[in-house]
C-alpha cells in the first residue's frame, strides 16, 4: 500500500507538471521522455548512467547482454538518423533496454526477483524523470516569478567578500582550458553521482536487496525540494542580474570586474526565459552529497569526490551562476536532507532529531537574513561574514558528529562466545 501510494502521488505530480508545461506552450516531462524512445534524446549520457544503475541488480552475464543490446540499438538509430539527416544523439538504446527490463520483470519474473528488477528499473527511470522534471520546474519558475531578489543576495554577499566576482576573474585568467574543464565538471555532475552510487550498490546483485540509504535517494530528494525554494526565493544569478547575459534586464554590466555598489535593494523585474534557479545552489548541494557519500569509499573515490566538489564550486561561482550566499545555503540544505534520509533508515535518535531541526533552522535563518538584513550585512561585513561561515561550519560539525555517533551505536556489541561444557569421555 505504501509503494502504491507513492507511485500514485508521483504520477499525479508528473501529470500536474505536464499540464502546467502545456499551458506555457512547452512539452512536459512525460511527453519529453516518451519522445526519446524514438527521437534524439537531450542527454545520452544520463540515459546510459541510469541504465548503469539498473544493472546493479543484474548478473555479470546479463550486464554484458544489456550493454551490448543498448549499443546495438544505438548503432541502428545512428545509421538511420544519418541517412535521413536527423539530429544525431545516442542514448535511445539505453532507454529501450531499461523499458525492456521492466517488461521482463512483469511478465517473466516472480517473487523477490521481480521486486528487485522492478526496483532497479524504477531507480533508473527516477534519475531520468528527475532530470526531465527539473527542466519543467525551471520553466515554471521563469513564467510564474516575474520579479527576482538578486539585489538582496548581492548586497548580502558583500559580507562574504563577493566571491562570485573574485572567482569570475580567476576563471577568466585561466583562459579557455580552465573554463572548459570546469564546464565539463559542471555538466557531468550526474555521471559523478552515478559513479559513487555504483560503488555503494555494488553488492545488490549478490545480496538481492538495496541498502537502506545511498546517494541516489539524497540526490533525488534534493532535486525534488530545491525547486520549491526557487519559488519562494527567486534569484537568477550575477551573470544575468549584473552581467552582459542579462541584456537590458540587468542592473548594470558589472560582473565580474566591478562588485555592485551597496544601496537599498529591492525586487527587480526580469525576463520570462531565465530560470530562477539560484537559491540555494543545487549544483553545490549535489556536489556536497557526492563528497560526503564518497568519503566512505576507497581513496580514489574520496579524491574524486573532493575534486568534483571543489571544481563545482569553482564553476558555479566562476561562471556567475551563483553568489556566495546561496553556496553556503546549499551546503546546509544538503546535510540536513541527508541526515533526515539516513535517520529514516537507521531510526530517529535524539541527536539526529536535534540536528535536522537545527539544520532547517539555520537554512531558514539564512534566507530570512538575506531578505531582511542584507543592508546591515553589507555595512558590517566583519561581523556578519564570520557569522555566516560559522553557522555553516556548525552544521558541518554537527553532521559529522551525529553521523559518527549513529555509526557507533549501529555497530553491534561484541559478545564472547559461550564456553563449551565439558563432555564426559566414553569409557
Amino acid at each position: 500500500m505504501l509503494w502504491g501510494a507513492v507511485t500514485v502521488v508521483g504520477l499525479g505530480f508528473l501529470v500536474a507538471l505536464e499540464i502546467a508545461s502545456r499551458r506555457y506552450g512547452e512539452r512536459g516531462p512525460i511527453t519529453d521522455q516518451a519522445r526519446e524512445v524514438i527521437f534524439a534524446p537531450r542527454s545520452g549520457t544520463v540515459l546510459y548512467a541510469s541504465m548503469a544503475l539498473l544493472m546493479v541488480v543484474l548478473t555479470w552475464r546479463q550486464r554484458f547482454v544489456a550493454l551490448g543490446a543498448a549499443v546495438g540499438i544505438d548503432v541502428v538509430f545512428w545509421v538511420v538518423r544519418r541517412a535521413v539527416g536527423a539530429e544525431m544523439m545516442f542514448g535511445n538504446g539505453a532507454l529501450w533496454v531499461t523499458l525492456a527490463c521492466g517488461v521482463i520483470a512483469v511478465t517473466r519474473r516472480t517473487g523477490r526477483d521481480r521486486v528487485l528488477l522492478l526496483k532497479g528499473v524504477g531507480l533508473a527511470l527516477l534519475l531520468v524523470a528527475g532530470r526531465k522534471t527539473g527542466y519543467t520546474w525551471l520553466l515554471i519558475t521563469s513564467k510564474t516569478r516575474p520579479t527576482v531578489l538578486d539585489q538582496y543576495v548581492a548586497t548580502a554577499d558583500h559580507a562574504l567578500g563577493n566571491p562570485s566576482w573574485l572567482a569570475g576573474r580567476l576563471v577568466a585568467a585561466t583562459g579557455t582550458v580552465g573554463a572548459h574543464v570546469l564546464e565539463w565538471v559542471y555538466i557531468q555532475l550526474p555521471v559523478a553521482a552515478v559513479a559513487v552510487a555504483l560503488y555503494q550498490l555494488r553488492h545488490v546483485a549478490v545480496e538481492r536487496r538495496f541498502p537502506g540509504h545511498h546517494l541516489v535517494r539524497t540526490f533525488l530528494v534534493i532535486g525534488l525540494l530545491g525547486p520549491g525554494i526557487y519559488m519562494i526565493f527567486p534569484v537568477v544569478g550575477p551573470v544575468f542580474a549584473y552581467g552582459a547575459d542579462g541584456g537590458h534586464w540587468a542592473v548594470a554590466n558589472l560582473w565580474p570586474d566591478t562588485p555592485p555598489p551597496v544601496g537599498a535593494p529591492q525586487p527587480m523585474p526580469f525576463d520570462e526565459i531565465t530560470p530562477r534557479n539560484c537559491m540555494p545552489s543545487l549544483h553545490t548541494a549535489w556536489a556536497t552529497a557526492i563528497f560526503i557519500h564518497a568519503l566512505k569509499g576507497p581513496w580514489v573515490l574520496r579524491f574524486a569526490g573532493a575534486f568534483w566538489l571543489i571544481a563545482t564550486l569553482g564553476a558555479t561561482l566562476g561562471f556567475g551562476y551563483h553568489y556566495g550566499a546561496d553556496i553556503i545555503a546549499g551546503v546546509v540544505f544538503t546535510l540536513t536532507i541527508d541526515m533526515a534520509l539516513c535517520s529514516l533508515d537507521r531510526g530517529w535518535d535524539r541527536s539526529a532529531k536535534r540536528f535536522v531541526v537545527y539544520g532547517a533552522a539555520v537554512f531558514t535563518a539564512f534566507l530570512a537574513s538575506y531578505r531582511c538584513l542584507s543592508t546591515e550585512m553589507a555595512a558590517h561585513p566583519w561581523v556578519f561574514g564570520p557569522l555566516l561561515v560559522l553557522a555553516m561550519a556548525s552544521v558541518v560539525y554537527g553532521y559529522a558528529r551525529t553521523t559518527r555517533l549513529s555509526e557507533l551505536t549501529a555497530v553491534p556489541a561484541h559478545l564472547p562466545e559461550p564456553r563449551r561444557e565439558p563432555q564426559p569421555e566414553p569409557v
